[in-house]
């Protein structure tokens, strides 16, 4: 491997924390004997700078495939990939050399931890390849999916695909019975071809969990926070999010019950999961127009201003650009705007999924959105521009520093970002939206979009990993019931039809078969709020949370470059209490609250006549 210098290590020192201080207990997890500080910092050394490589390597493949989506350029990136799953199997085993727990540099202890843990490949070669192998099916099964449309009579048309057929037909249809079908198509044909597939996966994922000193993989998966609470603090910002929650949920009931009856929608229980206008019920925005506060008022969507101005794709980025610049956040790179993928080819297949690149060599950053004139996508810029700003902001860092405080920390800045951006009092500002800001009626139904979007996610952020964490401690004999039983208490929704174990639907979400954690969502839920309160409290900004724009704000830039330029350097409750000025160094849902509480006073008005659902673990709901 090749060598490098000891500058990277001088950066990493600064911000040195010791993670034993946040309770941190390592004697379970595995390690050798080696305490030989300078072949511990030499490993390092060399890790990463051969990490980079490689990563930068990967990164170059899977972006050539992305844009240009050929047979060919596929199986580079497979070649790619496995030899970065080697490398890091090797590394692994180099790093198990080391009593890493008795060195005495902390920052040394902590990077080797992160090399240990969240690790497979303390597995056999053939369990290791077996595992990913069954990982890659299982996402390849659910990308040929393809289910038939409704009262389609014949086979030659089942060809919706999820994106953009099926996520289309359930956000715009109101017939409940066209949805009733999207969703029974979609849940039958994606869970039950993978169900075996995914037993054999938990069975593996617990094995390698164990073989590293954790009880099961659901807590190694939640180890990565460091943080021997994580579970009870979640849980009580879920216990302070609930009211807001169900004086949504019960609005939103009424308000269905008024377009579909009684035979569809029961007046005072739970929610059948296939009305809310998203595939998995997690996002209800699009059922706005149903639910809205004052119809008669104007919503916010300034596509149309957008298009009458003449805006282009390169100008909504040079505009994204303006809005970090003028908090004295750094300008995109040359090679951003030469290398970027803004707008989708008609040459070639590419993915259009919207994602920021880094390339792992502290010069490549790009974007890859299909980008089109209109107000989603002019936010989703703003938002994958943030995620270029944090990894600008953390470059020097060591490469294992090179992430989020906590794998919340990523989403929650861009999503704190588009809190200002998405905004009624920005898009004036830039002179998108000529509408009274000051009006209540406006306000209202501002928060009430923002609600279906965010208060609604709630729930299903925080029970995606629940279910894992359940099945992955107590096994897989019951994984259907188990999934609408916390669906059902945590969201308040229950199936359309009848469902048993021979279904899998938790399978429907493409992070369960793709073996991506879902609790950094609700993290990063959590963050955005308490991010945008702090620069706005920064920014000195007076007035309702929601109307807070930090828009060439410099005091609201420094407090997000402080945060960006840590990256993982530190553990992330010091990273909120450097945040939080010191009050808190925990996550908490109290700026949310603040942000929904207009619109939770109006709740409270509007369903005052009305039940209240509270569902159990025995599944009953009063």
């Amino acid at each position: 491997m090749s060598k490098i210098g000891d500058l990277w290590w001088v950066v990493a020192v600064v911000g040195l924390l010791v993670e034993d201080a946040w309770g941190i207990t390592d004697a379970r997890l595995v390690q050798g004997t080696n305490v030989n500080l300078g072949e511990a910092l030499q490993f390092l050394r060399e890790y990463d700078s051969e990490a980079s490589r490689i990563c930068h390597r990967v990164s170059s493949a899977r972006w050539t495939y992305s844009t240009n989506m050929t047979d060919f350029n596929k199986r580079k990136m497979i070649e790619e990939q496995t030899l970065q799953a080697k490398f890091n199997k090797l590394s692994w085993k180099r790093t198990m050399t080391f009593d890493w727990t008795r060195l005495p540099d902390q920052m040394v202890r902590r990077q080797l931890k992160f090399l240990i843990t969240n690790s497979r490949a303390s597995l056999t070669d053939e369990k290791y390849n077996e595992i990913y192998h069954l990982i890659s099916e299982m996402k390849d099964i659910y990308s040929h999916i393809r289910i038939c449309p409704f009262n389609s009579q014949e086979s030659l048309f089942c060809d919706l695909e999820l994106e953009p057929d099926v996520v289309r037909i359930v956000g715009n249809s109101r017939n409940h019975m066209e949805l009733a079908h999207v969703w029974r198509e979609w849940h039958d044909k994606v869970g039950p071809p993978m169900k075996n597939k995914f037993m054999r996966y938990v069975q593996i994922a617990n094995q390698a969990a164990r073989m590293n000193g954790f009880l099961d993989a659901g807590e190694e998966m939640r180890y990565v926070y460091e943080e021997q609470n994580f579970e009870i603090e979640i849980a009580q910002t879920w216990a302070s999010l609930q009211p807001l929650y169900r004086e949504l949920f019960t609005y939103v009931r009424r308000k269905l019950l008024q377009f579909y009856g009684p035979f569809v929608v029961r007046p005072e229980g739970p929610l059948p999961a296939h009305l809310l206008g998203n595939v998995w019920a997690q996002d209800w925005s699009k059922i706005v127009d149903l639910v809205a506060p004052y119809p008669e008022f104007k919503t916010i969507d300034v596509t149309d201003e957008m298009l009458r101005q003449g805006f282009t794709p390169l100008r909504m980025f040079q505009m994204a650009e303006e809005f970090y610049t003028s908090l004295g956040l750094k300008p995109m790179p040359p090679e951003f705007w030469r290398f970027s993928m803004f707008e989708k080819p008609n040459d070639r297949k590419v993915q259009c999924t919207a994602s920021a690149w880094d390339f792992c060599n502290q010069i490549d950053y790009r974007i890859k959105q299909c980008t089109e004139v209109n107000m989603d996508d002019l936010i989703s810029t703003h938002h994958e521009m943030a995620h270029i700003q944090y990894y600008l902001h953390y470059s020097e860092q060591p490469y294992l520093y090179r992430d989020g405080a906590n794998p919340g920390f990523h989403e929650g800045v861009s999503n704190a970002i588009s809190l200002s951006v998405f905004n009624p009092v920005h898009l004036h500002r830039v002179g998108l939206f000529n509408e009274n800001t000051d009006s209540y009626e406006t306000n209202i139904n501002f928060l009430m979009l923002m609600a279906l979007k965010k208060v609604a996610f709630a729930p299903f952020a925080y029970l995606v990993d629940a279910w894992r964490y359940e099945i992955f401690q107590n096994g897989v004999q019951n994984m259907n019931a188990v999934w609408w039983e916390l669906r059902l208490r945590y969201q308040g929704l229950i199936p359309p039809i009848p469902r048993t174990e021979n279904h899998f639907d938790a399978a429907a979400k493409r992070h369960i078969p793709a073996d991506i954690p879902y609790m950094k969502y609700y993290v990063a839920l959590l963050l955005e709020f308490q991010i945008h309160s702090s620069m706005c409290f920064a920014s000195g900004h007076v007035g309702p949370l929601h109307n807070c724009d930090i828009y060439r704000s410099r005091e609201a830039g420094r407090v997000l470059s402080d945060l960006l330029k840590v990256g993982k350097a530190r553990h992330w409750k010091e990273v909120i209490k450097m945040l939080t000025r010191g009050q808190s160094d925990r996550l908490s849902a109290e700026a949310m609250l603040q942000y929904f509480q207009p619109l939770m006073l109006w709740l409270k008005v509007q369903n005052r006549n009305e039940t209240i659902l509270v569902c159990n673990k025995q599944q009953n709901c009063v």
